[in-house]
């Protein structure tokens, strides 16, 4: 272990170098430890700051009295006390203008290194000529000495926040140092001061302070809890801090359940979303985002399902459409005590999870499995009830409520010069009937034509259905489709060729096959969708040519609002129907939603609450309402502002996001994320098996709580006690199951606390 002293005085920087010397061994691999010990003065009273280094985990918390090192803020603390108990062959560095050699009767028989950090600092803007800030020009020195690589100081610092000039000033420094070993022997200094090595177990140091400081503080401790970016990136709302918490304490039950309070698909999002959550997960900047996906998807496969309740009481409300919004919206309504009818037009359920999503990425008896499960809260289907705007009118007519969640039905056509009826098929025509196992493409060249997850999931298809050429054109570069980025990786490596850069213009035939022709693009400024525009390329090679047996078409879906009074075919909902009570809701795709089907889950789910706040409201409590009443204050809204906020999709106006800035990832060890078996690319070709098959299996390894483990609970207090460990008053506490609180009376404000809350729950604020 190596072990270093820092003097300086308070508001000086000597704390804040000792974290920067702990972050560049930190960076090589090493364990490190750095603190501060403060009396009740302030600004500009001595300090101490500690550093402890070691290849093994550091389980010692004293003060230092043996440092290996010792290093001088503040020229004016230069006395032989400073170098007590320091091991021979260690370094004292010393901020000072002088050479080394004037310290020889100081610290005789010691190795002393100088540098002028003051003026270093001033000379790069950081602090004034009264007050420089002198710490990151004092880190460079040190790295010089103690032969740290300068790459692991210039990442300490950019890790802390601190580039531009206090890099320049760490690299001044690092060249400026001057070092000598001075003559004599080692001297010992009688100590006459009781705190000179006192540990925090000295009954003088852990004892609670005597002096009131509350008077004077000028800032206060707060405890907080904020909403991670995890779940507040969920289109489907779910609480995605609060799951994988239970999975890491083993507790599968309690992690499913908290699952199903907002979505009852947990085994399809864990399959098919393009998890916005991982995106936005701040572990993402360390070593990797936490596998959400995986942990969701081995929750719904391994745990054990509740048994779904039948409640009565409610009004009748009809759903139409059993896609993932209408399936949510109705799972919602009935766990509201609401008896539902679910009307599809086709002869299953499950809309587009059933029809265009291949097996190979959602098996069916996953989705079999928790359609099961909404029906057995009392849902009734009708399959095959197509209904139209006449029909619509007969269901207001009939019910308290009707929610229409028919999604986006509407395939856009693509228009260029050639496409005509029986030339060109739509990608999810071509999906479902495929998985009805009417195609065969054995040998044929396919083209298609899109970037999103339906044109990939039909390449796809085509591979598996025998193609033997397959091309996806789309009009930008990979890195600008929307599709799931590991979709289009499996892709490739199954042997889908993409075509970049190249937009359709017209089709062709030349001796029964036809041929797509495309124009070559270039990529200019930002469109509204934040993506750099692709612009046509001029010029006599700029026309490509594509031949195929088949022309597969996925450019996108629309809306069909046909079923809707045409004077409403762009409202959001509710409306009233020729003056009847009943309302009419619309959500999910149909509503504008971001065509995910996690973004239909939460849509379907919000629709639900409003529908029945909307209810609760015009009938008078029931006893359906009292058992929503619990669930409505779970979700955070009070009744009166669950229509506009749900169906708007907003957040309270008070949540407090815990982003990046509130982490602290010096705090967490490296860990990799669990590693995801996947079917071989030779063994994808042959059929529709599932490809991604979840965590990798491992002899007495519990891959779902290892990796939830990883994840670092932001925004919320998980009894670390680092805030405890880090106060030197000792004035902070926590009682089991609370948040910290501080004692005001003896609270000078330092914010040691906050500053060592990895996960921002603490904060100060001026009082």
């Amino acid at each position: 272990m190596i072990e270093f002293v820092i003097h300086g005085r308070g508001g000086r920087g000597g704390v804040t170098l000792a974290k920067l010397i702990a972050g560049a061994y930190y960076r090589r691999g090493l364990h490190v430890q750095a603190f501060g010990i403060y009396g009740a003065e302030r600004t500009g009273a001595p300090v101490q700051a500690y550093v402890r280094v070691d290849e093994r985990e550091i389980d010692v918390y004293g003060a230092i009295a043996t440092p290996d090192h010792v290093i001088i803020v503040d020229p004016s603390l230069v006395a032989p006390a400073a170098a007590a108990g320091e091991r021979s062959g260690g370094w004292i560095v010393v901020n000072t203008g002088q050479p080394p050699d004037a310290f020889a009767g100081v610290f005789p028989g010691r190795r002393v290194a100088t540098v002028d950090a003051n003026a270093i600092a001033v000379a790069h803007g950081l602090g004034t000529q009264a007050v420089p800030i002198v710490n990151t020009a004092l880190l460079g020195a040190v790295a010089r000495v103690l032969g740290i690589e300068t790459a692991d100081v210039e990442g300490a610092l950019n890790d802390a926040g601190f580039g531009g000039a206090n890099v320049a000033a760490a690299r001044a420094a690092f060249a400026q140092v001057v070092t000598t070993e001075e003559p004599g022997e080692i001297a010992t200094p009688d100590l006459e001061e009781p705190h000179a090595s006192l540990s925090f177990l000295d009954e003088r140091v852990g004892a609670r302070p005597s002096t009131h400081t509350g008077a004077w503080a000028s800032r206060r401790p707060h405890s907080r809890e904020l909403r991670p970016l995890c779940s507040h990136s969920c289109p489907a709302g779910n609480d995605v801090r609060g799951f994988v918490k239970a999975a890491a304490a083993g507790d599968d039950r309690q992690a499913l359940a908290v699952l199903l309070e907002t979505s009852p698909f947990p085994g399809t999002c864990g399959r098919v979303c393009p998890a916005p959550c991982m995106d936005a997960c701040n572990r993402r900047a360390l070593d990797g985002a936490v596998d959400v996906r995986d942990i969701e998807r081995a929750l719904a496969d391994r745990a054990a399902w509740p048994t779904p309740q039948r409640l009565s009481g409610g009004a009748h409300v009809a759903v139409v459409g059993s896609g993932p919004a209408g399936l949510s919206a109705a799972y919602h309504l009935a766990r509201l005590g609401h008896p539902v009818t679910v009307l599809e037009a086709a002869t299953e359920l499950g809309g587009l999870l059933r029809t265009g999503i291949p097996e190979y990425r959602l098996p069916r008896p996953v989705l079999e499995r928790e359609i099961a499960f909404i029906l057995g809260h009392g849902v009734e289907s009708r399959t095959g009830r197509r209904v139209d705007r006449a029909g619509l009118r007969r269901l207001a007519g009939a019910h308290a409520a009707v929610l229409v969640a028919t999604g986006q039905q509407s395939l856009r056509a693509l228009e260029i010069p050639g496409v005509t009826a029986g030339r060109v098929e739509q990608g999810l025509d071509f999906l479902s009937r495929a998985r009805a196992g009417a195609e065969d493409l054995s040998v044929a060249a396919v083209v298609v034509a899109g970037g999103g997850n339906t044109a990939v999931d039909a390449a796809r298809t085509a591979v598996r259905l025998g193609a033997r050429d397959v091309r996806l054109v789309y009009r930008r570069t990979r890195a600008e489709m929307p599709a799931i980025s590991e979709e289009i990786d499996e892709a490739l490596e199954e042997g889908v060729v993409i075509e970049e850069l190249l937009s359709p213009a017209g089709l062709c035939v030349r001796d029964g096959r036809v041929s797509l022709v495309c124009r070559r693009t270039a990529l200019g400024e930002p469109d509204e969708s934040g993506r750099p525009r692709p612009t046509a390329v001029e010029g006599d090679d700029a026309l490509v040519e594509l031949s195929c047996d088949r022309l597969l078409m996925a450019v996108g879906q629309d809306c069909d609002r046909s079923l809707l009074p045409p004077a409403e075919e762009s409202f959001r909902g509710p409306l009233f129907v020729d003056g009847a009570a009943a309302t009419i809701y619309v959500c999910g795709d149909l509503a504008g939603g971001e065509g995910t089907v996690a973004a239909a889950i939460g849509g379907g789910r919000r629709a639900a609450l409003a529908v029945h706040a909307a209810l609760a409201g015009s009938e008078g409590g029931t006893d359906a309402e009292s058992r929503a009443a619990e669930r409505q204050r779970s979700s955070g809204l009070a009744v009166g502002q669950l229509e506009d906020a749900t169906l708007a999709g907003e957040e309270p106006a008070d949540a407090t996001l815990a982003g990046p800035e509130t982490v602290h990832l010096g705090a967490f060890p490296r860990i990799p994320p669990e590693p995801v078996s996947l079917l071989p690319p030779r063994l994808r070709r042959r059929d529709f098996a599932e490809v991604r098959r979840g965590f990798a299996e491992r002899a007495g390894h519990d891959a779902v709580m290892a990796e939830a483990e990883r994840c670092f609970s932001c925004g919320a207090c998980t009894g670390c006690d680092l805030c405890l460990i880090h106060c030197p008053e000792g004035v902070v506490q926590r009682a089991e199951g609370r948040p910290p609180e501080a004692d005001y009376d003896y609270c000078k404000g330092c914010g040691l606390c906050a500053a060592a809350c990895p996960r921002g729950v603490l904060f100060t604020e001026a009082i």
